[in-house]
């Protein structure tokens, strides 16, 4: 899971070493002739999305052999450009279906009216909470917790108890020891920001950051930085020497650290701060004017089908939404549930996000 997305200025996994799908198979299917009044129908589905969106290709494949269409992904950079790039070809989409706009951006995708609706099939699957557009133009697909990670050597070795809350972060006993993505460049970032406006509402999240700043929080441009380079617990972060013990991150980090450890650790070298959460939900839509829209249904449906929803985890480190789907024994054994996030309407995000971003600058960059 931005104003750039979570897996925008952040894809866990593509920034740990996951392999990224490539687009698969060829193009759409040409007329018949110059003149042909009944044109055959493409057999190729495109999908546009952020850089990372990734499947097994096994699961793909099945799809592919059952539905009779061949899945063509574009990639194309974080959400926030991908979506700004459909709106500036609304009408005229670069493919048939749009995955990765989350509920920080989904408010000016729906203003924009880049989406046909539809009602997935299997959409009665899906918790009801993350269902957050009744006109069904966009149909739920994962959910994960924007929260702070921290470094559980340095704390066990100072003798401190990790913070757990918004509220302790700004202790004294946690000066400097906070890195942040910033809001204005980076879906992590903005996430963060986001809760503290859950939290503190309107007026107090302005007074919140202003502590954080003077208990020394630290700002870097996106996610790679913050995690990789500069957080102390992270293995990239490590072997850069990072000295923050605290990140800006994903609830979903401690698992990928177990998976791609060399050795792989028995319990996860990283932990979540559960009271400080915002979770975003990310979608995917008929694109309006998609070439092929029946191919583009049947990939909706494919995207909250159990079989899909099960492989996701593993391969984007986001959780499934539909109802029965089962999480691998790696996110239960080391990740956390967020029983209580923050959460901020679509509507007001997209009324506010520009002021709040620019107000956030003026508080904490400047």
């Amino acid at each position: 899971m931005s104003t750039t997305k979570k897996i925008a200025g952040a894809a866990l996994a593509a920034a740990l070493g996951v392999t990224t799908l490539s687009a698969c198979g060829g193009g759409d299917a040409k007329d018949k002739s110059a003149g042909a009044t009944d044109a055959p129908k493409s057999k190729t589905v495109t999908l546009v999305s952020h850089d990372s969106f990734n499947v097994t290709d096994t699961v793909l494949k099945e799809f592919e052999q059952q539905s009779g269409y061949t899945v063509k992904v574009l990639k194309s950079g974080d959400a926030g450009a991908a979506l700004n790039q459909e709106i500036l070809t609304k009408g005229s989409p670069r493919g048939d279906v749009f995955f990765g706009v989350d509920n920080t951006l989904l408010s000016r995708a729906l203003d924009n009216g880049v989406f046909t609706p539809y009602q997935a099939k299997g959409l009665d699957t899906v918790k009801p909470e993350f269902v957050l557009d009744k006109q069904h133009r966009v149909t739920p697909v994962d959910s994960g917790d924007i929260c702070v990670n921290y470094d559980k050597a340095y704390f066990a070795e100072k003798k401190i108890a990790p913070p757990q809350t918004l509220d302790d972060l700004v202790k004294p006993e946690y000066k400097n020891l906070l890195v942040t993505e910033n809001a204005a460049t980076s879906s992590p970032g903005l996430g963060f920001l986001l809760a503290s406006v859950g939290k503190y509402g309107e007026e107090g999240w302005k007074d919140y950051w202003s502590k954080l700043k003077a208990n020394g929080v630290e700002v870097v441009d996106g996610w790679e930085q913050a995690y990789n380079e500069r957080f102390s617990g992270s293995a990239g972060g490590k072997k850069a020497k990072g000295d923050r013990p605290l990140v800006v991150s994903y609830a979903s980090s401690p698992p990928v650290e177990v998976l791609y450890g060399e050795p792989q650790p028995a319990e996860a070298p990283t932990g979540v701060a559960t009271g400080t959460c915002f979770r975003q939900v990310e979608f995917a839509g008929l694109l309006k004017g998609a070439k092929n829209e029946e191919g583009g249904k049947a990939l909706i449906d494919f995207l909250v089908s159990k079989k899909f929803q099960e492989d996701m985890p593993l391969q984007m480190f986001v959780n499934p939404v539909v109802k029965d789907a089962k999480l691998p024994e790696l996110f239960t054994k080391h990740g956390v549930v967020v029983d209580k996030p923050e959460n901020v309407a679509p509507e007001a995000i997209a009324k506010n996000r520009e002021q709040w971003v620019k107000t956030w600058s003026s508080l904490v960059v400047k």
